[in-house]
């Protein structure tokens, strides 16, 4: 990506909700209102269907961490944090009616056609399933939005696999994909903001948008992840990080998601050439302090 030739577009800040409404309708609406009160475009969430997911064994086992479960297992925890898809039509609709966008990760081939029938702007396929290529179809053939796949954990050849089976069908120009670390909360000097680089070198002519999917502490990389080209920004939110569950404490709260859209905003306008030479407010300076040859 030249910088010099790089025409930067309006940042779209996506507040990842995911579980963190703690299985709760109200909460998650609550979140919804939050995140358009701080500045985000789209409020996200995440739909599984557990059985289809989890083997028996994993399904049946106790939660990895006891003290963050909502079950007895870890399939009642799971099902615990589920909305059904008439709730997450409701959530939709009530996003919808307050002026940001909803939007849902999904995780498996069923939780895949049932968002579908929803017809949001865009699914997410998070890190772990991107090699689900029979869910890949289903948003690929049968849902005509765009298709945002983060690429954490996922070697390069595998990033080459995924967008090839979109461009089979010519549907790659439907994909924005995220450049991403796949941990909890993750430590500035695995960020590795320079993917971005490598994702525009490798893809940016070859899908819609490239983005970014942070899961660190603070916004500043965010920031600099607009700078270096990500166009979609998201960020896991949370209205209180202390709350029970395992993505609160990677997470924004209200102040820092409306930092983080205040100083996006502000560098957008920020990243600009000069319209002429002498700007109008530099003019005025240097009538009066310019320095003249007598």
């Amino acid at each position: 990506m030249s910088t010099f030739n790089f025409k930067y577009k309006k940042p779209i800040v996506v507040s990842e909700i995911g579980c963190n409404h703690m299985g709760n309708l109200e909460t998650a609406k609550e979140l919804i209102k939050l995140s358009k009160d701080a500045g985000a475009d789209v409020a996200k969430f995440q739909k599984r269907h557990n059985k289809e997911l989890l083997t028996p064994e994993q399904y049946n086992a106790p939660h990895p961490n006891p003290g963050n479960s909502y079950g007895d297992t870890y399939g009642a925890h799971r099902e615990f944090l589920e909305f059904t898809v008439s709730q997450h039509k409701e959530l939709k609709e009530y996003a919808e009616s307050i002026g940001i966008k909803y939007s849902t990760s999904v995780w498996d081939i069923t939780s895949a056609k049932e968002i579908i029938t929803l017809n949001p702007e865009f699914i997410k396929v998070p890190s772990a399933c991107n090699s689900h290529f029979e869910m890949l179809k289903v948003l690929r053939d049968d849902y005509k939005g765009d298709i945002h796949i983060s690429f954490g954990m996922t070697y390069n050849k595998e990033q080459e696999e995924i967008i090839k089976f979109f461009e089979e069908t010519g549907s790659a120009n439907r994909l924005v994909i995220y450049a991403c670390t796949s941990g909890y909360p993750v430590p500035f000097e695995d960020i590795s903001l320079l993917e971005i680089n490598n994702l525009y070198t490798r893809y940016g002519s070859r899908v819609k948008e490239i983005a970014f999917s942070g899961h660190h502490l603070g916004i500043a990389v965010d920031i600099a992840a607009y700078t270096l080209g990500a166009v979609y920004i998201e960020r896991h939110f949370t209205k209180d990080r202390t709350w029970k569950g395992t993505d609160h404490a990677a997470s924004l709260e209200f102040a820092g998601l409306q930092k983080l859209c205040r100083d996006l905003a502000a560098v957008s306008k920020a990243l600009t050439f000069k319209k002429q030479e002498i700007l109008e407010i530099e003019q005025v300076q240097r009538d009066k302090l310019k320095y003249k040859n007598r």
